[in-house]
């Protein structure tokens, strides 16, 4: 299951994360989303766990607790949405 954190600390790290993730079961990944431009996170990130018994466990104990000092927000992670990219630019270069 791919489990969604949000409103974690900036300084937060990977293993951090995995820790605390690790206590109800295995973890496969973890990934803390970075700004591209600074480097610096985003404040949330993704935890996968191949077990969902233990994912959901993880989930509803972890959920609005405190991870270094913030109070976090954790969720299934819903699929991504398709995109329409057309670059950018804002207009339509097809003309």
């Amino acid at each position: 299951m791919n489990i969604f954190v949000a409103k974690m600390n900036y300084d937060t790290q990977e293993g951090s994360l995995r820790e605390a993730f690790a206590q109800f079961g295995e973890v496969d990944s973890v990934k803390i989303i970075m700004d591209k431009f600074t480097g610096r996170s985003k404040g949330f990130g993704f935890v996968e766990m191949p077990n969902d018994e233990e994912a959901k466990s993880a989930i509803s104990a972890l959920n609005d607790q405190e991870l270094d000092g913030r109070t976090i927000v954790v969720k299934e992670a819903e699929p991504r949405k398709p995109r329409n990219d057309f670059g950018g630019g804002g207009r339509d270069r097809r003309y």
